[in-house]
């Protein structure tokens, strides 16, 4: 069966995040990054007396950089409810609360000038402060929330494009698969029926669990067990000429895994490996943990000078590649080995357990 490329739950629930983490130490490293940027730009335009610049810029920086660092925690308190209020209330909502902030943090600032006027020096009139933070904050502000809405967009069809894909590929089984299956089982109910019973059943569960797309990502226990009844499938019609060695018992079973991602492995390992062999050969799956990482393997002998149409493979194997980038990002790769007498692709991806 065709594997289809499908959003983890934490893209899925990414996709729907409009807003950045402010709670995180790199979206505020960013955030402050840019403040001392645009520090040091206002300081430039505003600035023409050279030796009057790093007092001048310090000044700037300071009050910018409190703008940004408030701005940051203001919007990691308030993240969850802006969200709530649907995408473009969250922009629009967002963009008025930091404004107001800024608004009132640039009042605060000016009535401690009053104050503390030898160590607070602001040289302009109140309303002239105001006005001028309130136009560099608009502007500011409002190219950065239409950043973050064209990186939300560009998210989102990122997602809705997995999403397509899977329900497309969900129904692209294999006919030969199908055929096989079908025929295997009817030659089955007149020489054994209680074995044409089982293959049945596990068709069935087979079915059931490549068109389930209510889990994005699954217990490596189900993946391997949907693997498992593939495989007893299979072997009903090739008998002793398939062989399959799972060393995989070092693995977590309660590990999180795409899911359909073993099972396309399998089937390729079987479709453009075994049966090409007249004796056909045996397909090892290894897994193993590595740290904070899970890494499994699956090897399959190659028939020398025969091969079927790759297509079917690249595209299997180009939806897990798209699945596990969109689960996982750059923590995780897919490795395709293409060695002459032997094909060979490795999973990498971090250990995250079901608490379930």
């Amino acid at each position: 069966m065709a594997a289809a490329p499908s959003s983890s739950k934490s893209v899925e629930s990414g996709s729907q995040a409009y807003l950045p983490d402010f709670c995180s130490t790199s979206t505020v490293f960013v955030v402050v990054l840019v403040a001392a940027l645009v520090a040091i730009a206002l300081t430039l335009a505003g600035t023409t007396d050279s030796g009057r610049f790093l007092f001048e810029l310090s000044k700037t920086a300071l009050f910018v950089l409190w703008l940004s660092l408030l701005g940051c925690a203001v919007m990691c308190v308030l993240r969850g409810r802006l969200e709530g209020a649907g995408k473009t209330r969250a922009f629009v909502l967002s963009f008025v609360v930091l404004l107001a902030m800024c608004l009132l943090l640039a009042e605060i600032a000016y009535q401690l000038t009053r104050i503390y006027a030898e160590s607070v020096i602001i040289h302009d009139s109140h309303a002239g402060f105001l006005f001028r933070t309130f136009m560099v904050s608009a502007i500011v502000i409002a190219l950065g929330m239409r950043y973050l809405y064209v990186a939300s967009e560009w998210r989102r069809s990122i997602v809705l494009e997995a999403q397509a894909r899977i329900s497309a590929l969900q129904a692209l089984i294999r006919p030969h698969f199908l055929f096989n299956s079908m025929n295997t089982i009817a030659s089955l109910t007149r020489t054994d029926p209680r074995q044409a019973e089982e293959a049945v059943e596990d068709l069935s569960d087979l079915l059931r669990a490549t068109l389930n797309t209510a889990k994005n990502r699954v217990s490596l226990k189900q993946e391997l067990e949907t693997a498992a009844i593939y495989q007893r499938i299979e072997k009903l019609r090739l008998g002793d000429r398939l062989r399959v060695n799972w060393d995989v018992a070092d693995l977590p079973m309660r590990a999180l895994i795409p899911s359909l991602t073993i099972q396309p492995l399998l089937e390729n390992a079987i479709y453009h490996g075994i049966e090409l062999l007249p004796d056909g050969g045996e397909v090892t799956v290894t897994g193993r943990r590595e740290d904070t990482d899970l890494v499994i393997s699956m090897s399959n002998p190659v028939a020398t000078g025969t091969e079927r149409s790759k297509h079917g493979n690249k595209m299997a194997m180009g939806n897990i590649q798209q699945r596990f980038e969109l689960a996982y990002g750059n923590r995780a790769a897919v490795n395709v080995s293409d060695e002459s007498d032997r094909f060979t692709v490795t999973l990498r991806f971090p250990l995250e357990k079901d608490e379930a």
